[in-house]
């Protein structure tokens, strides 16, 4: 008799966590084949033909799974190859920051990045073009799977797409050998795309069967030498060449006992760990969660990330389809693939709370869970040179003479002394507007500043924003890292009519910041028009908070005690655990009165450095603009200014 085997069938296989590995595993899955940039039209409902606007991803099955398995808490790791270029660049970076290990992504000199163009024409409808003639990943060998690597992770993750081709059927093969040599387990995702395989025309991307007796050829030698096989309807067909589902699980189990799970789209999943009956649905069920069908494009990668999360955890197989249908949701109810999947700590807090809502994009609570636990990493750190001032050095170049097109010239030397001062070190920023700042971003740029952007009209109270009558419009110009900062005048005695101006402009801006996907910090200046007491700012705080305004960061101005302080710090906190910070601005105090400014706002870990401008450059920029002194001299002054500010910080809030 072959060896596990029993003449009524295949043995059951231990699950990942009740066997004992050779060696404890460093990471927990690699998913292995596609990579590619997605393209994703902006304009919903409308043909491809018709895109005027696309929006950059992420894209490709394996790729996906990385993405989303990370995003769960795993540690994934991706096997492809990507181009040499800006794009394959983005892919290692875009990967990196989602924490994926991308030791096993080889570039490709010879060969493009891989790209696909989408749009959402109806319900269930997305059109897409593959581009991948000669593309880096189909070109993946035997040459690019290191055995050591494979056998580092406790389970990998093969594709169909990468068995249509020799050498990347190859590749796959001798990471199967590899991982099963290791005592790993391997995970079949059957991603069957049939003009890949060459079987419909570059229109027919969302073709998703095309019988093919070659297809199935390739597949069926594929399957009993897994522990867990994913497909949807179509492609548990296209595995065994059998016409339907049931006849096709029954050959599946005919070679294998590894777990298989029939993905069902809009019903949900079934489980098949054991005999396969004479019906269909006798198999284990996960929750399901009725919500709008938006885009299905990248759900049954969001769905796989959900189901790995539990399978290699060892959680019950109802369970890992619950989790796998929860991730699946969130996919089709957003429009892209990997940047819609859930972190751990939003799918635990949708199981927990569910939505009222059945589009999801649409659960205020739910979006910002997602967006605080998706954005970009910053410093726990940022101590910045505030130079976004229009109004005041215009007024500096008046009363010195000076053409007002000179401001442009010295905001450029105040980067190079914020550069000098940061000496490339993590922390550090700048506050630059467009107006007379421009030159001085390019030149920022160089630097791994963070970047924060006024849009606010100066002086402007009610608040009003500089120029931008439609603020989304202009903030997709800017670059992705860049934070929006608004500051507004506002008092809690402020007359109603006044606030409700205020509140208004201030809701606007957080959209349209969270719309175009930039950071957001809001700088709040109360005591210009109004006593400020113990509770002001909190109070101000709170009010925003109780609008639905979630800041990444707050800007707020010196406070009399650590008390204070405190009050502010608590209403953060109960609103909102995520926000990164706030920071403190100088209202050109002198550095003494800076200093225990300092002092009491560091009683408060929420605070987490400074913005300040004037105390640094007013007296530069009145002397540089009146000709007194010349560029060395001015960027010398505002670097052992911010130098002092820093060093204060520094001895204020010690790391």
């Amino acid at each position: 008799m072959e060896q596990g085997f029993h003449p009524c069938g295949p043995r059951a296989r231990p699950r990942p966590s009740e066997e004992s590995p050779l060696s404890t595993p460093a990471l927990d899955v690699i998913a292995i084949g596609r990579s590619s940039v997605d393209l994703y039209g902006q304009q919903i409902g409308s043909r491809l033909e018709d895109i005027a606007t696309f929006t950059k991803a992420v894209g490709g099955c394996p790729a996906n799974i990385a993405i989303g398995t990370a995003r769960l808490g795993l540690k994934s790791a991706l096997i492809t190859r990507v181009g040499a270029e800006q794009m394959g660049g983005f892919l290692r970076e875009q990967l990196a920051r989602e924490g994926v290990s991308i030791e096993g992504v080889r570039v490709d000199k010879d060969r493009l990045t891989a790209l696909v163009l989408l749009a959402v024409e109806d319900e269930g409808v997305s059109p897409m073009i593959f581009v991948r003639t000669d593309c880096a990943d189909m070109a993946l060998d035997e040459g690019d799977v290191d055995p050591a690597f494979v056998a580092s992770a406790a389970a990998i993750v093969v594709t169909g797409t990468h068995f249509s081709r020799p050498n990347s059927a190859a590749a796959q093969r001798k990471a199967i050998r590899a991982a099963k040599a290791a005592g790993r387990k391997v995970v079949f995702d059957i991603d069957y795309r049939p003009n890949l395989w060459g079987l419909a025309g570059h229109d027919a991307g969302f073709e998703r069967y095309v019988k093919s007796d070659r297809v199935s050829a390739e597949m069926k030698p594929v399957l009993p030498d897994c522990d867990l096989i994913v497909g949807t309807e179509e492609e548990i067909r296209i595995a065994t060449g059998a016409d339907g589902v049931l006849e096709s699980l029954r050959a599946i189990r005919a070679v294998t006992p590894a777990t298989i799970v029939l993905k069902r789209g809009a019903m949900g999943c079934i489980v098949y760990d054991g005999p396969i009956s004479e019906d269909l649905e006798a198999g284990i069920v996960g929750q399901g969660f009725p919500i709008e069908v938006y885009n299905v494009l990248g759900a049954g990668d969001a769905f796989m990330s959900g189901f790995l999360r539990g399978w290699l955890k060892g959680e019950p197989l109802a369970t890992c389809a619950t989790w796998a249908n929860a991730c699946g949701a969130f996919a089709v109810s957003r429009l892209l693939c990997s940047p819609e999947y859930p972190t751990w700590e939003e799918l635990d807090f949708f199981l927990r709370h569910g939505s009222p809502h059945r589009a999801l994009r649409k659960d205020a609570a739910i979006n910002h869970l997602h967006w605080a636990t998706t954005r970009r990493p910053q410093p726990d750190r940022l101590m910045a040179f505030a130079i976004d001032h229009r109004a005041q050095l215009e007024d500096l170049a008046d009363k010195a003479g000076a053409p007002r097109a000179r401001i442009a010239d010295f905001k450029v030397l105040a980067v190079e002394a914020a550069a000098e001062v940061a000496a490339g070190r993590p922390g550090f920023g700048m506050l630059l507007d467009s107006t007379y700042g421009q030159k001085a971003l390019y030149r920022a740029a160089r630097h791994p500043f963070w970047i924060g952007r006024p849009v606010e009209k100066p002086g402007s109270r009610p608040l009003d924003f500089d120029q931008m009558w439609d603020l989304g419009s202009h903030l997709v110009e800017w670059p992705v890292g860049h934070t929006v900062k608004g500051l507004c005048f506002y008092h809690p005695d402020d007359p109603p009519d006044l606030k409700a101006r205020q509140e208004r402009e201030l809701l606007r801006l957080h959209d349209a910041a969270r719309t175009v996907g930039r950071e957001l910090l809001v700088e709040i200046i109360a005591g210009r028009h109004g006593p400020l007491g113990p509770d002001t700012v909190a109070t101000v705080v709170q009010r925003l908070y109780d609008l639905g305004i979630r800041p990444d960061w707050w800007k707020l101005e010196p406070q009399a005690d650590a008390a204070a302080w405190a009050r502010t710090a608590a209403v953060i906190e109960a609103n909102d655990p995520h926000c990164r910070g706030i920071v403190l601005l100088g209202l050109e105090a002198p550095e003494a009165e800076l200093r225990a400014a300092f002092r009491a706002a560091a009683s408060s870990p929420l605070v987490k450095g400074f913005a300040v401008g004037r105390t640094i450059f007013a007296d530069a920029a009145a002397r540089w603009l009146a000709g007194a002194i010349d560029d060395r001299a001015a960027v010398a002054d505002m670097a052992g200014r911010f130098r002092a500010l820093v060093g204060a910080w520094e001895e204020a809030a010690p790391r």
